[in-house]
């Protein structure tokens, strides 16, 4: 017996959590030309109500919020059985990749930053509403430019679903299920928008994660390697100075001689 394709609700519920009236009627008339029933919170504490009682599909929430902020409430919606799995969207006026950082590890699933246009949240919705339920992104992306878009769509969600834990490495097939495509597919398509390989992209992020904790961060280069994904510290070490010219001990004590004498070196262990 044949099994039936998974759908999206007819009708799904986006919950939007901001402090900010102005920036929720926008959001509001953003969204009122798509099939979504809307509901609204003011504050982190009523979002995570909010979604106990009425389990929307998806969340859209601000970070900074007066009393629980964006990344407090998105440690009670995923520790939670009853929220864990629906997915938070975080809205933030900051370009910090520390932030970024930070509420990818709460549990959010992607970020939009301020100011925002309708196609992004909108795009950015449903490819995390499919991603959710499971369902093709060619079923649920608009048809307009559909080789185009449907290509970028299946970029995003690769992209979006590797960065989401840079310790863990998928395989590909892991991934192109995530973005909703085949192997085959996912491959071309990096190749096309990229000019690299599915974990040639992978690993030039890793790098890129470990340059900016090497140069803004106390851990240790055992610590770093580990939480950019290398099991081995001498792998790290071997990536790393392909990648950079330099080994990471090498690359520190640069970043820490650029940033001038305002803080104390930070103590490097022994190079792997």
């Amino acid at each position: 017996m044949r099994t039936a394709s998974p759908t999206l609700p007819p009708r799904p519920h986006i919950l939007l959590v901001d402090d900010n009236p102005d920036e929720l009627r926008l959001l509001v008339q953003m969204l009122g030309t798509e099939r979504y029933r809307i509901s609204i919170a003011f504050d982190g504490s009523q979002g995570y109500k909010r979604a106990v009682t009425s389990s929307p599909d998806l969340i859209v929430m601000d970070v900074r919020m007066h009393g629980v902020d964006g990344f407090a409430a998105c440690r009670l919606l995923k520790t939670d059985p009853a929220t864990a799995s629906i997915p938070v969207i975080f809205l933030s006026a900051s370009n910090e990749t520390s932030e970024r950082l930070r509420g990818l590890r709460e549990g959010a699933v992607d970020y939009v930053a301020k100011p925002f246009s309708a196609e992004e949240v909108i795009a950015r919705i449903q490819i995390h509403l499919a991603l959710a339920a499971g369902v093709a992104m060619q079923d649920v992306m608009p048809a307009s430019n559909a080789p185009v878009s449907d290509s970028h769509a299946i970029l995003q969600a690769a992209q979006h679903y590797m960065l989401r834990s840079l310790t863990h490495t998928p395989t590909l097939q892991e991934v192109a299920r995530q973005a909703g495509t085949h192997e085959k597919r996912l491959s071309l398509v990096f190749r096309e928008l990229l000019g690299q390989s599915v974990f040639g992209y992978l690993r030039e992020q890793r790098l890129a994660l470990a340059k900016r904790l090497l140069g803004g961060s106390s851990l240790s280069i055992l610590e770093i390697a580990d939480e950019v994904g290398f099991a081995k510290p001498t792998n790290f070490a071997t990536a790393f100075r392909e990648h950079a010219g330099m080994t990471p001990t090498q690359y520190r004590r640069r970043a820490q001689a650029l940033a001038g004498p305002t803080s104390p070196p930070v103590p490097d262990p022994d190079e792997p």
